[in-house]
């Protein structure tokens, strides 16, 4: 009996072509009609044709698979009665590709030399730059240090967290959290996240864990010139900072006093100081006080400031001259807001609605004032 010689089962229905022997020849490799081959004794199988031109090929198993099929070998050594479940490790005639091969060798993350202190974004990139207004937009993790990262992403709706993502991000490199779209804009006006950070396969510095959560001006997403070019992306992105040479970052509240103090501290250094408010006089009787809440009759200067950050400040500018005239009835005052988009207007509406209730409020004249101007009764 030789390699190629078409034998019979002896003790069952069926045979096939010889493929090989294994165990000093006492068992046959039998190649059935389905292409399986099937391992049975020697003393089971009989001859029935042969082929003098058949030349085995060489043996192509990788060594792991050959420590497979003697491992099989000897399970079939104790139970001759039972069928193996798979006769790929007997396969001799597979011829292996390396393309096929699983791949099991993974290089371990480079590290930087000025690596070794957290710096973590958060970074929003249009998938369509060219179609703006309808675009989705895809959020990643940025992870600019030589730490692992184990991040939870989550989403902020009154006093309460969401989770949207979580996972681990290896060092040097980017991973996808989410793409989302216009309408969803509004659940991520609050974000919160968590950040563990760790070496793998040797010593590190312990860094302590980071948890922000920060508000995002989501009328970004709206304006192109918002986004700009970044050195972890090809298109332009909009990016947050979560910790930044190991520090985090820190939700910084405006209070109007605090402001008025820093300007007044860099007047001192010789800067031209800013426009005094007209609520800074007192008002002669039945005379209307008027407040103009544009930031360049406010501020000196609005560098470094937010959209979010100056509408706050006027905000203060309204309620400390509210609290001042709160209680002189009969007393009219004048809030100059500008028309833009109306939000400053809706702020202080909604403020005079539900806690200056003694109030009456008004469109002021539009002959003196236009369309951006609302005037105020004390009751």
């Amino acid at each position: 009996m030789k390699i190629g010689d078409r034998v019979r089962f002896l003790s069952d229905v069926g045979g096939g072509i010889v493929k090989g022997f294994k165990n000093n020849n006492k068992i046959v490799l039998v190649e059935d009609e389905d292409g399986f081959q099937v391992p049975v004794l020697a003393t089971d199988v009989v001859v029935v044709s042969t082929d003098d031109y058949n030349i085995a090929k060489v043996d192509t198993m990788g060594r792991n698979e050959k420590a497979a099929a003697k491992k099989t070998e000897k399970q079939m050594a104790v139970s001759h009665d039972k069928p193996v479940a798979s006769y790929q490790a007997f396969d001799d005639d597979r011829e292996l590709d390396l393309a096929d091969r699983e791949i099991t060798y993974k290089a371990k993350p480079e590290e930087r030399k000025d690596g070794d202190k957290l710096s973590v974004y958060l970074s929003f990139v249009p998938v369509n730059p060219k179609e703006f207004s309808t675009t989705t937009f895809e959020c990643y993790l940025v992870n600019d240090c030589n730490y692992f990262i184990h991040y939870t992403y989550l989403s902020k709706e009154n006093n309460a967290f969401t989770l949207r993502a979580q996972g681990t991000v290896e060092p040097n490199t980017k991973v996808f959290v989410e793409e989302i779209d216009h309408s969803m804009l509004q659940e991520i006006e609050r974000v919160g996240m968590q950040l563990i950070a760790y070496k793998e396969d040797k010593p590190f510095i312990l860094k302590t864990p980071v948890s922000v959560d920060f508000r995002i001006d989501t009328t970004k997403f709206f304006k192109f010139h918002t986004f700009h070019e970044s050195m972890f992306f090809d298109d332009p992105a909009l990016e947050f900072a979560i910790v930044k040479d190991d520090v985090p970052y820190h939700s910084y509240s405006f209070d109007a006093k605090e402001i008025q103090q820093a300007i007044n501290e860099k007047n001192h250094e010789g800067r031209r100081q800013p426009k005094p408010s007209r609520t800074d006089k007192k008002p002669k009787a039945n005379e209307v006080v008027e407040v103009d809440l544009h930031a360049h009759e406010l501020l000196e200067t609005t560098a470094g400031m937010s959209a979010g950050d100056i509408k706050e400040y006027q905000l203060n500018v309204f309620r400390t001259t509210m609290q001042k005239y709160v209680k002189c009835k009969g007393q009219r005052i004048v809030f100059i807001h500008g028309k833009g988009e109306g939000a400053l207007r809706s702020a202080i509406v909604n403020e005079l609605k539900h806690k200056y209730k003694n109030c009456a409020f008004q469109d002021a004249s539009f002959q003196q004032y236009g369309f951006g101007a609302t005037m105020i009764i004390v009751h």
